[in-house]
């Protein structure tokens, strides 16, 4: 199969102020593609035009994936100064800890508004964009928590096994147009997720400290490194990727036992 080619071609990351979609960012530029990069942080925006650095046509956007109205108005502002879209890299999203019980309703929704229904929204309104190309990719970030569902990480897999299981659907859906789907399943990618997650109510400094800590510990793969591994994926056009060997061995575990991973994860750590 013939590689994607990224020079010359225009994609579009949302979350691009910090971690894997600054990484992205980055990775794209150096490939020669141009870049629309999107996200609420407008500091961390330019943050990442600098580091991006020039030789690419680049344009920041302020926008946030839960705001309905603000989705369906961008393929017309992102069109005006890149008038062909190749890449849609669906990259924004948050985290909430805490057990499913003790999580807001709230809080719950706003998180399946954002790394869902925001990864869906983007989805209908570029893809009639993308389909104008004559060869398009649709990436959309998953997590390893949409293979495997740890404990008190309910609403968190629950949104990266919805986003997992509509872009395995929409690839089949889109097998006859020059659209392809990459889903990616980053394991522990050293990012600020943890420390911007929103604590459970109730849940004491000290124990939202802890937690982000053990959280931390298990951040290890620079981003940067995520984001040239990711990138690759897409020029092998590859429909699944999985980021950093925690990703690939907790893939393997949930392949072998599909109920009882936790379990046989434990005795081996034992």
């Amino acid at each position: 199969m013939q590689r994607f080619n990224l020079q010359g071609r225009t994609a579009i990351v949302t979350g691009a102020a910090s971690g894997i979609g600054r990484a992205l960012a980055i990775v794209l530029a150096r490939r020669g593609c141009h870049l629309a990069l999107a996200d609420v942080d407008d500091k961390g925006l330019e943050e990442t035009e600098t580091l991006a650095g020039t030789g690419v046509r680049l344009t920041r956007h302020h926008l946030d994936v839960a705001d309905k109205a603000a989705i369906a108005a961008f393929p017309r502002e992102v069109t005006k100064p890149h008038p062909r879209i190749d890449v849609l890299i669906n990259n924004a999203g948050i985290a909430l800890g805490g057990n499913f019980q003790d999580v807001a309703e709230a809080d719950f929704e706003r998180l399946i508004d954002i790394n869902f229904f925001g990864v869906v929204r983007m989805t209908r309104a570029f893809l009639p964009v993308l389909a104008a190309s004559d060869d398009a990719r649709l990436v959309n970030l998953s997590s390893i928590f949409g293979i495997v569902a740890p404990p008190g990480q309910a609403a968190y897999c629950a949104s990266k096994f919805a986003v997992r299981g509509f872009s395995e659907s929409l690839r089949k859906e889109l097998e006859s147009t020059t659209v392809g789907v990459t889903v990616v399943h980053p394991g522990g990618v050293k990012t600020s997720i943890a420390r911007s997650a929103k604590p459970p109510a109730g849940a004491t400094e000290e124990q939202t400290a802890r937690s982000v800590r053990r959280v931390e510990r298990a951040l290890k793969m620079p981003a940067d490194q995520a984001g040239e591994i990711i990138v690759a994926a897409i020029e092998a056009r590859k429909d699944r990727v999985l980021v950093g060997s925690d990703a690939k061995a907790a893939s393997l575990l949930e392949r072998i036992a599909p109920t009882h991973y936790w379990d046989l994860a434990k005795r081996i750590m034992r």
